[in-house]
């Protein structure tokens, strides 16, 4: 049996070596390693599969988020509600634009941000919403856009960790998330399900006149070089990353559909065990597991982590401090926002290895360890 991996990006690499090598060759023999033909290229293939009129690619998905929220004019005071369960990228960006961040719920099945206490935190200051869609697993746009339009706020998604998910409406139709609020934000971290060979992003919208704005905004803030007209920043996807992710992006759906086979195994092998709380899937959601993260009870977490740890098995709580705890945020009073279920949350959650080269050995490994130490 192959050594377990959270993310093996060395076997998928070796299936795809021939077609990467030659286009990494093809960027160094061009030497067009800023703004190179392959980013223009891969930002049209990945326009036309999501389904977004402009696709902006940047440097990486923190960028991307801050990139957004300059380009919608938000200014220092203004509220920006987030949930606290996420990746402190989505929320450091609040606080780096100088904005104030407002902690929401998200519901303990999904993780997702939750509708109802979303509603109960916008303010006559509220100006962004910014949902996760976390480890996978769409949040419930269809109210969180109900809500959105009636206060007459833009939403933002933070799809660093599901792109190539499908929202489901209630009448049939679908959107890929990212799509459906104003703009959508991507990352292309190596770890990602469609993940770069170093850093990368980018923001997806259909608005014209905020795209050209974050174009020029990730550009210097300038649309003919040397004519400044915006305060912008340096955020470019690089050639190489492009050229990578451009043939990535033809096995993107394969790298799914390879990852829900290995979520469904895992479902099938500890949705009886007790104490085990397996990921759940909306109705509304095409769940891409970015993550395959349990909830236990009555387990002790650390205990588990370490002993696969010591059987050559990795795990990961993604996270373990929420935003409203870190020290970072301090100055916002934060501490004093309750949030029960992420607070439960944080102290339950763990993640099990899966990735798009996980074998049913590798997994039979997985799960006889988490059961031998439930037994033991």
């Amino acid at each position: 049996m192959r050594p377990i991996q959270m993310v093996d990006l060395k076997q998928q690499y070796h299936k795809i070596k021939s077609e990467v090598d030659e286009a990494v060759i093809a960027v160094l023999e061009s030497v067009a390693f800023i703004n190179g033909k392959p980013v223009q290229d891969f930002a049209e293939h990945l326009s036309t599969y999501i389904g977004s009129k402009h696709v902006i690619p940047c440097a990486n998905g923190t960028d991307a988020l801050q990139i957004t929220m300059m380009g919608l004019g938000l200014q220092p005071g203004d509220e920006v509600i987030t949930p606290s369960f996420t990746y402190i990228a989505t929320t450091e960006v609040i606080a780096l634009l100088g904005l104030t961040p407002v902690f929401v719920e998200v519901d303990p099945k999904t993780f997702c941000m939750d509708p109802v206490s979303l509603e109960n935190a916008i303010t006559g200051k509220t100006r962004a919403i910014v949902p996760v869609h976390l480890y996978g697993h769409a949040a419930p746009m269809a109210e969180i856009m109900t809500i959105a339009a009636k206060h007459g706020i833009p939403v933002i998604e933070d799809n660093a960790q599901a792109i190539g998910g499908t929202y489901r409406y209630d009448n049939g139709t679908r959107k890929k998330t990212g799509t459906i609020g104003i703009a959508g934000t991507t990352s292309f971290f190596p770890s990602k399900n469609l993940g770069g060979y170093g850093d990368g992003g980018a923001i997806f919208t259909d608005d014209d006149d905020l795209a050209e704005k974050m174009k020029m905004i990730a550009n210097h803030g300038q649309r003919k070089r040397y004519y400044h007209d915006i305060v912008g920043c340096n955020s470019r996807l690089d050639t190489l990353q492009a050229a990578i992710l451009d043939i990535k992006l033809k096995y993107l759906d394969r790298y799914i559909a390879a990852r829900k086979t290995a979520a469904d195994y895992y479902d099938r092998a500890l949705t009886t065990v007790p104490g085990i709380t397996v990921p759940f899937r909306a109705l509304y959601s095409d769940h891409v597991f970015h993550q395959y993260t349990l909830i236990l009870d009555g387990i002790d977490r650390d205990g588990l982590n370490k002993f696969l740890a010591e059987k050559g098995i990795p795990s990961m709580i993604y996270y373990p401090v929420p935003g409203h705890r870190q020290k970072m945020f301090e100055g916002f009073d934060t501490t004093k926002v309750s949030l029960p279920v992420t607070d439960w949350l944080t102290e339950r959650v763990i993640s099990l290895p899966i990735h798009t080269e996980l074998d049913e050995d590798q997994q039979h490994y997985i799960v006889s360890a988490i059961r031998e130490y439930i037994n033991q």
